[in-house]
Formats: C-alpha cells, sequence, structure tokens
C-alpha cells in the first residue's frame, strides 16, 4: 500500500496537505521529524500514515486522556486499530491491553508520558518492535512553553532504552524558535526534518473588543451570532458557571467544561458538544485539546489568555473546515490583575533550580506582556500574531477588527 493509498483508504483525502508528504518522507525513510503545524493542519495524519505502513507498533506520547480518548474513537471509525494506556483504566483493562498489543492487534498505541516509567510498560516496550515514537504536543517539554510537563523529560530516555532506537516524531502547534531547539534537543532528535508551515490562518476574523460592560457586550455579541456553533473560553471556573448559565437563561443551548466539575459531567459535556446535542460550549482552557470538531463557527474569549501561544491555540479551534469563522477576545485591565495571579501562583516543577524558577517567572511575565500588546495594538492584529511566531507580513490583512474598523458581525 503507497502513502496515497493509505490517505484515501482511511481519511478519504486524494492529496495531502503542505508538509505531510515531507514529514511522512521522513518517517518512512527512518529519519527523525519535528513538526510545527497550526491547528487543523493536519498533524495526525503525519504519523498515523506511517504508522500503518511500518511493520511495527507506533507508540504515540500524549499528554490528556480526553485527547487521547478522541484520537482512539477516531481511529477506529476509520479503520486503524488503535487502543490507549493512561491512569483511567483499572489494573485488569491495562494488562488487557497490553496483552493484545503484544499479540499485535493494534498498530497505533496512545499513552501518557508518565507510563513510560513504570516497571510493566517497560517490559512491554522492550519486548515489542517499536517503530515509530510520536510524541503529541511536543512543545510541552520546553519549560519555556506554554505547558511544560516535566514527565516530558523522561521521554528521551527511553527511546534511548529501546533495542532498536525507534523513529521518533515530534509534533506542536504552536512554538518559538526557542521553543524549537528545546523540543530537538530534549527529546533527543537526530538530525531531523524540521518543516514549520505557515501559522497563517486566512479564514479566521480576528477582534479584540475593549467593552465597558463585558457581561452586556457578550450578550449583543451572541444574539448576532445566530445559533452558531462556538466555543467561549473565561478566566475562571466561576466566570464559567455565570457566563453558561446566561446562555441557558437567554435559551442558548450551551454546555460548561472545567476542571473543578466531576469526570462523568465533563465527559457528557464534551460529548453533547462535539454530537451538536448543544451549540455552545464555555470552558477554561482544560477544554479543547485534541477536539477536531471542523464546524466550529467562533471562538470568543471573555477574559484575555496569558499568552499568545494558548490564544492562538484556543482561538484556532474555529474553522478548521476552513470556512469563515470569529475569534472575539473582551480585553478588559481587570484581565491583566487575573493573569499576573494565575503566573505569580503557577506550580514549577521540583526539577527546576531557584534560579531557573526565577528565569521563567519573568518569561512568563514577559509573554504577557507580549499579550497585552496584541490586546492595546492599533496595528493589524494577524500581522502581530505571526509576527511573534517568527513570521513575516506587510501590510494589513483586511480580516481582522483594527483592518476593518470594527467587528466583521454588524
Amino acid at each position: 500500500m503507497t502513502k496515497i493509498e493509505a490517505l484515501k483508504l482511511y481519511f478519504g483525502h486524494d492529496s495531502f496537505r503542505p508538509a505531510q508528504e515531507g514529514l511522512i518522507n521522513a518517517i518512512l525513510s527512518g529519519r527523525d521529524v519535528l513538526g510545527v503545524m497550526p491547528t487543523g493542519a493536519g498533524k495526525s495524519v503525519c504519523y498515523q500514515i506511517p504508522a500503518m505502513m511500518m511493520s511495527g507498533v507506533t507508540l504515540v506520547i500524549s499528554p490528556l486522556i480526553s485527547l487521547m480518548k478522541d484520537q482512539v474513537t477516531q481511529l477506529k471509525q476509520a479503520g486503524i486499530p488503535g487502543a490507549y494506556i493512561n491512569s483511567s483504566l483499572n489494573s485488569a483493562q491495562y494488562r488487557e491491553v497490553l496483552r493484545r498489543a503484544a499479540d499485535g492487534r493494534y498498530k497505533i498505541i496512545y499513552v501518557a508520558p508518565e507510563r513510560l516509567e513504570t516497571e510493566e510498560f517497560l517490559r512491554f516496550a522492550f519486548e515489542t518492535e517499536i517503530s515509530l515514537v510520536a510524541v503529541d504536543e511536543a512543545h510541552c517539554v520546553s519549560q519555556w512553553g506554554q505547558d511544560f510537563r516535566p514527565s516530558y523529560l523522561n521521554i528521551a530516555s527511553f527511546i534511548e532504552k529501546n533495542r532498536k532506537r525507534p523513529v521518533v516524531g515530534a509534533f506542536t502547534a504552536t512554538a518559538t524558535a526557542e521553543v524549537k531547539r528545546d523540543m530537538e534537543r530534549l527529546l533527543g532528535l537526530r538530525d531531523p526534518l524540521s518543516l514549520t508551515t505557515g501559522f497563517d490562518r486566512p479564514n479566521l476574523y480576528f477582534q479584540v473588543a475593549r467593552p465597558k460592560y463585558k457581561a452586556a457586550y457578550f450578550r449583543e455579541v451572541i444574539s448576532r451570532l445566530g445559533g452558531r456553533c462556538g466555543i467561549v473560553y473565561c478566566a475562571t471556573r466561576k466566570t464559567v458557571d455565570a457566563v453558561c448559565g446566561e446562555l441557558q437563561k437567554q435559551g442558548i443551548s450551551a454546555a460548561r467544561y472545567h476542571a473543578g466539575m466531576e469526570d462523568e459531567e465533563r465527559r457528557t459535556s464534551q460529548d453533547d458538544f462535539i454530537s451538536d446535542r448543544v451549540a455552545v460550549m464555555v470552558a477554561t482552557n482544560a477544554f479543547g485539546m485534541g477536539i477536531d470538531k471542523p464546524d466550529v463557527r467562533f471562538v470568543i474569549h471573555y477574559n484575555m489568555t496569558k499568552n499568545l501561544e494558548s490564544y492562538y491555540q484556543e482561538a484556532g479551534r474555529a474553522g478548521r473546515d476552513g470556512n469563515p469563522s470569529d475569534c472575539i477576545l473582551m480585553f478588559s485591565r481587570d484581565d491583566i490583575r487575573v493573569a499576573e495571579y494565575f503566573i505569580q501562583s503557577a506550580e514549577k516543577s521540583k526539577e527546576l533550580t531557584e534560579r531557573e524558577r526565577r528565569l521563567l517567572h519573568r518569561r512568563d511575565l514577559d509573554r504577557l506582556d507580549k499579550m497585552i500588546g496584541y490586546c492595546e495594538t492599533d496595528g493589524c492584529l494577524r500581522a502581530y500574531i505571526l509576527r511573534y511566531f517568527g513570521e513575516k507580513r506587510r501590510g494589513r490583512c483586511g480580516n481582522c477588527s483594527n483592518c476593518r474598523k470594527g467587528s466583521r458581525l454588524k
């Protein structure tokens, strides 16, 4: 089976998107890769196609349980045998997955990074032909990234322990030049093919609003959006509950999602949104990673995020089908105070030295300053984002509130 035949069979596409074919060719030739591709660009295809063409098992290291479950469900729908291993499985289920994997029943296994350190999993891994290790959300390995996870630092050691070193692929949606260097170094990539596709999403309309009364402005925006499918991000659980309740009072089908809810309630909310039983999801940043819903027509940030990496990743969940969609950020000076509080109270890794903690804190404040700059600039919003990620853009885009001098929703 050729890669084009696999693409058609499993995903129904006749051609690859930019960068996909180059990354797939490199993996199939045995070369490590580093792919930085915006949300909706098809990162998963870059390792799923090789997984079906290579002889052994592909391990996909992923940070979130909900992301793994969604990805495995999509694999099964595509006819690809897959499974996941994380803390949601009990002991019997875990052993059964390992037994089936050892019998060659799965081509792709999603695994939490913490699992790589356990004796039982290591025994399985060293007795199994692992042809490819794909690191999803690879920016998590960098302490300078927006989602640093210390468990990602053990990935390189796990890879080197294998009897035959597998090909390694690192994938993420947003990364500055410094974070890309960290991914290559800390994951132990060897002479990787590094491809970064353009960060621009021309179908997305960007708007920053500075309303005097957020609640009133939000009601006005929602009424103009006319019941379309969307996500509303809020900085705190309390705001999520209040905004969701307000939408429901207006007769809008809305669900909520944050870490203070029971697991089952979060799963129900997510399933209702994915299945179109509710039109609007109101959530903290705990929601969204790995969600592949193409028809999200708007993403509203009720509060400013701590950094542009998080903002662009979350806003990028709109318009994955390529159709026009709105990304609206409602900014107030109070948002700065809340963001500073979150930065100050964030738990830092115990593995960091005191000097590294101070550097990381200063870096977080610097990223917050860049985020505030986005909210306050009178220049092109799209150009501001692209410059932040190292891309040059001349002139105005004509598709943001500063270029159009107002809302597209009027």
